[in-house]
């Protein structure tokens, strides 16, 4: 997002989206687990298996896209355990789900470990699904990724929503 949009939204003044004749607007929404492989070595859980953790995330997510007819589109995995996922959903603004993310933050928080969750507002392919190049497939994706890199390069433990820090996890 660039600094005028950022100041846009900081206004309130977000821009509306109307459907393209190739990709409908919505919402892209990452979350990542902070220092998980710190946390699977610290606490001795196996990469491979489901934990606290992962579990929960696992449950979370889920839960979420149910509630909000949401597309994971990558992420989930409830073999191994889900640390991070990114998900889609199209005709929903990232205000609208802005609370729940943070109700995941805060349960996530509750298992000892932080989580950074970004969402954008933009356009969404949620039939374009598959491995880890998936996070490249569109302009919002790579917005939202970049906007993941950033906040975890500063720390992580952060909720962001179309360009403003919503929640900062209790250190």
């Amino acid at each position: 997002m660039g600094k005028r949009a950022a100041r846009e939204v900081a206004a309130g003044d977000r821009p509306s989206l109307t459907p393209t004749p190739h990709l409908p607007p919505g919402t892209v929404i990452v979350i990542d687990l902070d220092r998980f492989e710190d946390v699977t070595r610290e606490r001795g859980y196996d990469e491979y298996t489901p934990n606290e953790v992962t579990g929960k995330m696992s449950a979370l997510i889920e839960d979420f896209a149910r509630k909000w007819q949401a597309v994971i589109v990558y992420g989930l995995d409830w073999e191994r355990g889900t640390e991070e996922a990114l998900i889609e959903i199209p005709y929903v603004d990232a205000w609208e789900v802005a609370e729940d993310l943070v109700k995941i933050a805060k349960e996530i928080e509750d298992t000892g470990v932080t989580a950074t969750i970004v969402a954008v507002t933009g356009y969404v392919a949620p039939w374009i699904s598959g491995d880890r190049r998936v996070y490249a497939a569109t302009p919002t994706r790579r917005t939202a990724l970049k906007a993941l890199e950033r906040l975890k390069s500063r720390g992580g433990g952060r909720v962001y929503i179309d360009g403003v820090i919503v929640y900062t996890f209790a250190r």
